[in-house]
């Protein structure tokens, strides 16, 4: 396990910490965790389709993909914080999908499906370890981390994909509004699993997007902000081809075979750091659905 290193603290006011305050400021902290006991479960066509095919986990392949994802956030500065694996949580390395962070700290979602509803404890125990404070808990509906995206210091979105729910994005509206956050839900085709499968920030106001599945409401708020939509094909979905993570500074951590989306990325000027992952995708994410920041001031 990374042993954690001392980060300088960052306030907004006097005793009010930063914790993450947009999508593409520099990351200086990230939690993840370990696909040792991954196991592979169809509650995503991604990974219903290849065990339909008659596909296995391979966990020490994914464990050394994943380690090179690890390694490419070190080798950048970020310091990676691991929490554990244990056998019992057999679809747990996915560390985005517990809740999200904003600037005043953690947001506890809630897992759509049961299987996964368990890990929440063992990412909980380590934001308290941390000493990140939880501003907000999703008590009615369902909301998972892998649907939110901080578009600028005071609008949230939350997609409404497969996992996440109105009842929760409404839920969280009620708690977040005294931030003075604005929440906006998305709502997109089930089988693109969450919003960032086919939406990702990628500097700022710069964006992957598989424009045909996103909603004519939130593609005008977007052009609103002056943002602009690098396209990525609907059926580059299933190859994660949105499912990057930008680290701040230009540089975005993407798949190393997705090469045509990575080029059209290098063509705005973003230094883009490829990972060949390939069988941890089969259990349906990504360096960003791997990848929760911690500490983005």
């Amino acid at each position: 396990m990374t042993e954690e290193k001392k980060t300088e603290t960052v306030f907004d006011e006097p005793g009010e910490q930063v914790f993450v305050r947009n999508a593409t400021n520099p990351l200086k902290k990230v939690m993840m965790c370990s696909p040792r006991f991954y196991k592979f479960n169809g509650i995503n066509v991604i990974t219903a389709e290849w065990m339909r095919k008659g596909d296995e986990e391979r966990n020490d392949v994914m464990v050394a993909e994943w380690q090179m994802l690890v390694d490419a956030y070190e080798a950048n500065g970020i310091e990676v914080v691991q929490v554990q694996p244990r056998p019992e949580f057999e679809v747990m390395t996915f560390a985005r999908d517990y809740g999200c962070m904003v600037k005043e700290g953690a947001v506890i979602g809630r897992f759509r499906h049961p299987v996964r509803q368990v890990e929440t404890v063992a990412y909980e125990e380590k934001l308290k370890e941390m000493g990140v404070p939880i501003v907000a808990r999703v008590n009615a509906g369902c909301m998972e981390g892998g649907d939110f995206w901080m578009i600028d210091d005071h609008t949230l979105a939350f997609g409404q994909v497969d996992r996440t729910d109105q009842a929760g994005v409404d839920n969280l509206r009620d708690q977040l509004q005294k931030f003075g956050y604005t929440v906006v839900g998305v709502p997109c085709p089930p089988d693109n699993l969450h919003l960032d499968m086919i939406f990702n920030i990628v500097a700022p106001q710069v964006a992957l997007a598989c424009i045909d599945q996103l909603p004519y409401n939130f593609l005008q708020m977007l052009k609103r902000r002056n943002f602009e939509l690098i396209p990525v094909a609907s059926e580059d979905m299933y190859k994660h081809g949105c499912n990057v993570q930008c680290i701040g500074d230009g540089k975005v951590v993407a798949i190393q075979k997705n090469k045509h989306i990575n080029d059209k990325m290098r063509a705005l000027g973003l230094d883009v750091i490829d990972v060949p992952l390939d069988q941890i995708l089969h259990a349906g994410g990504g360096p960003h659905c791997l990848t929760q920041p911690i500490y983005r001031p």
